[in-house]
């Protein structure tokens, strides 16, 4: 494969959204395609505004990548498959620029967005299984890849985000993301992770269709239904953390972030609410996973504009000592933070009383 790429096309459901190139180490340039700049749509509505501009990246943290871009790279699990599938080229992953990292991605990622042209690694068995998927995992994490199924792992997770094995699969005609323990997870974390999902469905949180998939060694895997696919296509997808160019590795943002980006760019501002519902859920349910990049925003074609995703990563992490995202500052939030952060964004004090009570009575409940 061309580890050192210099330009790309940028896609998004066949259409040509602009082109990526790389103008020197660590600098790239981006400007949209004339045909998507009078019928399409900004993919990242605070650093790429819909205008015939070549945009330049001001950031070190993406290898000189816009952090919209950034979201369809791998990381955690999947950037572990894709190192170990280059190395049997005698490939080194840190070798390649940016935009050859984004060739392996192809339009696999998540989101919408492609990139063109593709570099195609590995193959897949058409037989392939949960548990078989989960055997070859297992033998990944305990470092005997040797006689695992790498190519099917790259086949089915190597676009995949977050830190915990992952495979995007197929079921039933439907797209599905379904997680294994990692070396530290309990056995049963996709049970709990099952349950938490459940918990901020009755909280009234719009979470996406889960499953727990039935394993022969615990409760079973957690799976979810991607919102990013439907139908009709494709959705785009862009994170909070992208949004704002930064990373979920350094714990930079507070929850008053979230709700400024909702206010700007959100066409429906019921997502304060829906993002008020989430907070007290993350805080009182001790999700301290709550970084910026587990907070995403998807574009909606008929509607003409973004809206906040449905919640995602949904999992208690007690052991953690502050969240990942401050709530108006404060690391260890209380209920008393939740009523005042309210306020700083002069929500209804009604609605929110009534949304904090409804989250505490479901989760007193489930106890």
């Amino acid at each position: 494969m061309n580890i050192d790429v210099k330009r790309l096309t940028v896609t998004y459901n066949q259409r040509i959204v602009g082109y990526l190139v790389e103008i020197e180490p660590g600098r790239m340039a981006f400007q949209y395609e004339e045909q998507w700049v009078s019928d399409g749509f900004s993919i990242s509505p605070l650093s790429l505004p819909l205008s015939h501009q070549v945009y330049i990246s001001k950031s070190d943290l993406f290898g000189g990548l816009f952090g919209v871009f950034n979201d369809s790279l791998p990381d955690g699990w999947g950037r572990l498959l894709v190192r170990r599938t280059l190395a049997r080229q005698q490939i080194r992953f840190e070798h390649l620029s940016p935009l050859s990292k984004l060739t392996l991605v192809s339009d696999k990622g998540l989101g919408a967005l492609g990139y063109e042209p593709t570099t195609i690694h590995g193959k897949h068995h058409n037989d392939v299984t949960i548990e078989r998927l989960a055997q070859a995992v297992q033998r990944i994490l305990d470092e005997t890849y040797e006689d695992a199924d790498l190519d099917s792992l790259y086949h089915y997770g190597g676009s995949s985000g977050g830190a915990r094995p992952k495979a995007h699969l197929q079921i039933d005609g439907e797209d599905w993301i379904v997680k294994f323990p990692a070396t530290m997870d309990p056995p049963n974390i996709g049970a709990s992770e099952y349950k938490s999902n459940m918990l901020a469905k009755k909280a009234g949180i719009l979470v996406p269709e889960c499953r727990l998939f039935p394993s022969k060694r615990h409760q079973g895997f957690f799976g979810v239904k991607r919102f990013d696919r439907s139908q009709q296509g494709k959705k785009h997808m862009i994170s909070l953390a992208a949004i704002l160019e930064t990373t979920h590795q350094i714990p930079n943002l507070d929850y008053i972030h979230l709700f400024q980006v909702i206010q700007k760019i959100s066409i429906d501002q019921d997502d304060l609410y829906e993002a008020y519902r989430r907070m007290c859920f993350n805080v009182l349910h001790q999700n301290k996973d709550d970084h910026s990049k587990n907070h995403a925003f998807l574009y909606d074609d008929k509607a003409k504009g973004y809206r906040l995703s449905p919640a995602f990563d949904l999992t208690r992490t007690p052991y953690k000592v502050e969240h990942e995202m401050t709530v108006a500052g404060e690391g260890k939030p209380t209920e008393m933070d939740l009523i005042r952060f309210s306020k700083v964004f002069k929500l209804s004090t009604k609605r929110c009383e009534h949304i904090l009570n409804h989250v505490k009575e479901t989760l007193t409940e489930s106890n």
